[in-house]
């Protein structure tokens, strides 16, 4: 009894990791694109006002990735501070980059936040104990399989679904140099979120050859 509690344990832990994600789920980048190290890279989150922490989490996250890479990046949070000083002018923005000596901006921006409710039954697994009934063993792991299936209530659960865009601009250029979609579900913490994602979106911008591997 004791090991099938403990089993049963094992199980939930496992499915609680299966329901948080961080993946990216698509990127492009300009042909033959390629940073070169002695240039600075600004990182701007793009979040709710109210979500402030969270923006200096994402920025601060990128930052430490691609200055562990060699390459010259800057947080515009902590350059310019909460307030919103780039506003909608482009040329005011621009010089405010210029006088920053920036030469890309990389752009995270939240494009959607949702909750999910989802009903997930007593017994969805395979085995004698869930899933559809088990004909190997007997009576009892037929019956339980069926009954369960009939009889035993499952629950809602709610998950939170965060959908980034993350591009890289080229300021002399004017142009796009990449673009990534990813997607956190229920991410544990604040901090995991932007750690995950910045591992990730350095990770792709190597596979891409946007950046060098060491």
């Amino acid at each position: 009894m004791k090991k099938l509690g403990l089993f049963l344990m094992a199980i939930g832990l496992l499915s609680m990791t299966a329901c948080t994600s961080t993946k990216l789920t698509s990127s492009w980048k300009t042909p033959d694109a390629r940073l070169q190290q002695e240039n600075k890279i600004m990182v701007i989150a793009l979040v709710p006002a109210k979500e402030r922490s969270l923006r200096i989490l994402m920025e601060n996250n990128l930052v430490t990735e691609l200055k562990k890479e060699g390459y010259n990046a800057i947080s515009a949070y902590a350059t310019y501070g909460p307030a919103d000083t780039l506003g909608k002018d482009e040329k005011a923005a621009l010089k405010q980059f210029r006088n920053s000596d920036v030469d890309q901006v990389m752009t995270v921006a939240m494009v959607d936040k949702s909750r999910e409710k989802k009903y997930v039954p007593a017994y969805n697994g395979f085995g004698p104990y869930g899933g559809y009934p088990y004909y190997g063993g007997g009576f009892w792991p037929y019956y339980r399989g069926w009954y369960g299936r009939m009889y035993d209530p499952g629950y809602y659960s709610v998950n939170t679904k965060y959908e980034w865009e993350t591009n890289l601009y080229d300021l002399k250029e004017k142009k796009l140099l990449y673009n990534a979609q990813s997607a956190s579900v229920d991410p544990p913490t604040a901090y995991r979120q932007a750690y995950l994602f910045a591992k990730q979106i350095v990770k792709d911008m190597q596979k891409q050859q946007l950046i060098a591997m060491k």
